[in-house]
């Protein structure tokens, strides 16, 4: 099987907290420059000869996210690996997205 493969790797601004059951930092409202990498995957290409545009790719999380508070535009506790999931259903033949939160902190969603 041939399989077309892009990446696209940047970076979004952005504050949240946390709801946790137990006593954390993380509870209080906090930023992070969160480093996204999404990895698309197809077999064939579109009709412009892409697997998926990397200009869209960027603009379908960080039209939305960057720069902003991010407990007020996604309806989930919004951590590393809930963002993840949500990057991945944005984006058109998403394979692997990685959203590292700080370094050596790094969820990966794949599907």
């Amino acid at each position: 099987m041939t399989m077309y493969i892009v990446k696209k790797r940047f970076e979004i601004a952005g504050a949240h907290s946390l709801k946790l059951p137990y006593e954390s930092k993380c509870n209080n409202l906090h930023g992070h420059n969160w480093i996204i990498t999404v990895i698309c995957q197809s077999e064939t290409l579109n009709a412009e000869g892409m697997v998926t545009d990397f200009a869209l790719i960027k603009s379908k999380v960080s039209d939305i996210l960057d720069h902003k508070n991010i407990n007020d535009i996604l309806p989930f506790n919004p951590t590393a690996e809930n963002m993840a999931k949500w990057i991945h259903d944005q984006i058109p033949n998403a394979h692997i997205v990685t959203v590292q939160e700080s370094e050596g902190n790094e969820a990966i969603y794949e599907r």
